[in-house]
């Protein structure tokens, strides 16, 4: 088969966002051993900083110099992509992001596959204002992610005549949130957007359910909680129900039911078990495999530049559906799903778009077409 096509994977697999990690490690490993059996020579080098910020560096080092990657697939959260976008620019490398992310980036050496607000945030608004209101409730985790997002739906809000119920950000393990429900309770918003990662959402989550059985202006159904990252991987880290009724937008939920979606989940369920539910980490890490195998053959050299110029500008078949990755931003076109957590641990879709193509600065004089939203400039 020649020589095998060494990537990087580097993901944290343990702490409090290792539902992630875990998630996106066994959707590449799967994507691996698929393009194995199928006699392309895939070999993953996975480095795994165990929770710990510091350490993604380090492991990012140690596969571009003495691993031999050129290709590093990983990074979970924004601090971390960025801690690593650096080095992967020294070393002319290419870092490949699944992940949503809060926008206003473009970096040649980042192929972005994850989704940007053009691609969840403003769809979501898109769709809640009209039928819940436009005076919001954020939430955000205390770094880059929750306070870019945050900023940016604030700004949406006010450029679209809603209103900034409160704000709020929290650490990623903070889950002493007593006075957070009060507040929120005593201002009594239109919908709440949730941009907290890991036991503090899920903390939230079980606060705002009690808070619901006590007054039922606050059942989802009335004043739904609302998120850009919440996937069907950290379900299982929540109290039974308690969850249920809540949205989460993304580019791919376990229930789409789609040719390419359904042969997709066999071949996982082969591997993983009938019984477990796949999420867009999963899909995603497994896509981003693929593509980057598919690239460097297509180029017939890991040099990233050429890999960019194989990629960026096709449509690609996925299990996300087709995609294609602008050349001027290296961000993928994606679709938009609304789910529904259920009963059963997963999601319904109420609420789809085709793909949507990235504006990862927003440039587009009108946001998602949604005529009661605009950007401010």
């Amino acid at each position: 088969m020649g020589a095998p096509l060494r990537i990087g994977i580097l993901y944290s697999t343990t702490g409090a966002y290792g539902a992630f990690g875990r998630e996106c490690r066994d959707g590449a490993e799967l994507a691996a051993e698929r393009l194995v059996g199928e006699g392309v020579p895939v070999e993953l080098v996975v480095a795994d900083p165990q929770g710990e910020a510091s350490r993604y560096v380090t492991l990012a080092r140690q596969l571009l110099r003495e691993k031999g990657c050129r290709h590093i697939i990983g990074t979970a959260l924004s601090a971390a992509r960025k801690d690593v976008a650096p080095l992967v620019e020294k070393h002319d490398a290419l870092l490949w992001y699944i992940c949503p992310y809060e926008g206003f980036e473009a970096n040649e050496n980042i192929i972005y596959t994850g989704a940007c607000p053009n691609q969840h945030l403003l769809p979501l608004f898109d769709h809640l204002i009209p039928r819940h209101g436009g005076r919001v409730f954020l939430l955000g985790a205390n770094y880059v992610w929750g306070w870019e997002m945050n900023r940016l739906a604030r700004e949406l809000l006010l450029a679209s005549g809603g209103e900034v119920a409160g704000e709020r950000f929290l650490p990623i393990e903070e889950t002493e949130i007593g006075r957070l429900i009060a507040e929120i309770r005593a201002q009594r918003p239109s919908f709440i957007l949730n941009n907290l990662i890991g036991p503090s959402s899920y903390a939230f989550l079980a606060a705002m359910s009690e808070l619901a059985r006590q007054d039922p202006a606050f059942r989802p159904e009335a004043c739904p909680v609302v998120s850009c990252d919440l996937t069907e991987c950290e379900l299982g880290e929540i109290a039974p129900g308690v969850a249920v009724g809540q949205l989460a937008a993304a580019c791919y939920f376990d229930s789409l039911d789609t040719p390419e979606n359904r042969a997709f989940k066999a071949i996982a369920a082969a591997r993983f078990g009938a019984g477990r539910r796949f999420s867009s980490f999963f899909s995603g890490a497994y896509a981003a495999v693929r593509l980057c195998a598919e690239a460097i053959r297509a180029a017939g050299t890991d040099e990233p530049a050429e890999v960019r110029r194989a990629v960026c500008g096709k449509v690609h078949p996925t299990v996300q559906g087709p995609i294609r990755i602008d050349p001027r931003t290296n961000h993928a076109a994606l679709p938009f799903h609304l789910g529904r957590i259920n009963g059963a641990g997963g999601f319904d879709v109420i609420a789809s778009r085709p793909p949507i193509a990235a504006d990862p600065y927003l440039t587009g004089a009108r946001a998602s077409r949604a005529p009661h939203l605009r950007v401010v400039s």
